[in-house]
């Protein structure tokens, strides 16, 4: 449960309830704000306030945050892992904060595989409707709900075990294309087609100091350097795109990889 820090300070019994029920509380900002739009120190205090709001309503410390919106860069990145934080994206968006129907959510959650978020609200009728199919279809599949681990942001079974599991390898190939977009002074946008597989995982490669700002369409992460970024769908299609700081280095751009996973 990704709950705000507003809302936890005002109903601190909802949250212990949460944490009493089972679940993980984490963290999803202090009002919700768009996150990349503001400064760095704004950022820290968004997650550290939400932080505090939590550990004095639960005890429990999150070790999870899902940014408003999905929007996030490499900024909010770090600040997140300055609190000890995985930031988490979504792969599958069930639409329901958009007025999907039972069905569409139970339409949206069949597209889930081994490992995979998706994103729903607590809050929503519809939502609430569609659990009882959901639950059908997963174990149809042989899947189960879990929880997400901090150490890769994946989705585990929830056996209380710290070692998370593997999604299975994919059989087939994908191809990624990069588009270039719009250039300015500083920075510009690419955007990278996925053909082959509906199941794909996009390896970007930066040339340093070149920095990715913003992003949208996909799940991403990154490795330790912050040059390497690994894409995963998230529902929104198999095309996504980026945007690029140049730092002082206006000829490179980056290289892509494809595979199934």
């Amino acid at each position: 449960m990704f709950n705000t820090g507003q809302r936890v300070q005002q109903n601190p019994a909802l949250a212990q309830a949460q944490v009493s029920a089972g679940m993980w509380v984490a963290n999803h900002s202090w009002s919700h704000p768009h996150m990349t739009q503001l400064s760095q120190a704004q950022m820290q205090s968004e997650l550290s306030q939400t932080q505090n709001a939590i550990r004095s309503a639960t005890g429990v410390t999150p070790r999870l945050f899902r940014p408003p919106y999905g929007e996030t860069n490499s900024t909010l990145r770090s600040v997140a892992a300055s609190l000890g934080l995985t930031e988490i994206i979504w792969d599958v968006d069930s639409q329901d904060w958009n007025g999907a129907s039972t069905a569409q959510i139970v339409q949206a959650a069949g597209r889930l595989t081994n490992g995979q978020v998706i994103l729903m609200h607590d809050g929503i009728q519809n939502t609430i409707n569609a659990i009882p199919q959901i639950m059908s279809n997963l174990r149809s599949r042989d899947l189960c709900t879990g929880m997400i681990s901090p150490t890769t942001g994946r989705a585990v079974a929830p056996d209380g075990g710290a070692t998370p599991t593997t999604p299975p390898p994919g059989g087939g190939s994908c191809t990624a294309t990069l588009v270039p977009g719009t250039v300015w002074g500083d920075r510009y946008n690419s955007t990278v087609n996925v053909s082959g597989s509906t199941n794909w995982i996009v390896t970007v490669t930066l040339t340093a100091p070149q920095r990715v700002s913003t992003t949208w369409s996909a799940s991403f992460s990154w490795d330790s350097t912050g040059y390497v970024m690994t894409v995963r769908p998230n529902g929104s299609g198999n095309s996504f795109g980026f945007t690029t700081m140049m730092n002082g280095n206006s000829s490179a751009r980056p290289s892509v990889s494809c595979r199934v996973g």
